[in-house]
């Protein structure tokens, strides 16, 4: 099994910046990639980024191509989140997320961080 934790979450101005970080437990071994979603109140949750475990090969998704950075660590198990020109519309609970292959669902889940960005 797999286990993650995520951290870094916070209370940040508009235009401010956070980095969120998974720390990835257990049966690393096993994780082929490695993503962050999020999930604002009253709405579904939404693919934010991801990347391999194994390789750089970050993708993004519209809303945060060019302001957010995924980035990994494989030394510490840990894959972060640089998020950068944070908007209000960022205020969310972000999640990190691991699947085995490309082709399977994200079936491991942290308990998420809560980000808060003010106006």
């Amino acid at each position: 099994q797999v286990q993650l934790v995520e951290s870094g979450g916070g209370l940040v101005q508009a235009g401010g910046s956070l980095r969120l970080s998974c720390a990835a437990s257990g049966l690393t071994f096993s994780i082929y990639q490695l993503a962050w979603f999020r999930q604002a109140p009253g709405k579904e949750r939404e693919f934010i980024a991801a990347i391999a475990w194994s390789i750089d090969s970050p993708n993004y998704a519209d809303s945060v191509r060019g302001r957010f950075t995924i980035s990994k660590d494989s030394g510490k198990n840990t894959v972060y989140l640089q998020m950068n020109s944070l908007k209000p519309e960022d205020t969310a609970v972000y999640y990190c997320a691991a699947r085995k292959n490309i082709i399977s669902a994200y079936r491991t889940w942290g308990q998420g961080t809560q980000v808060t960005v003010s106006s």
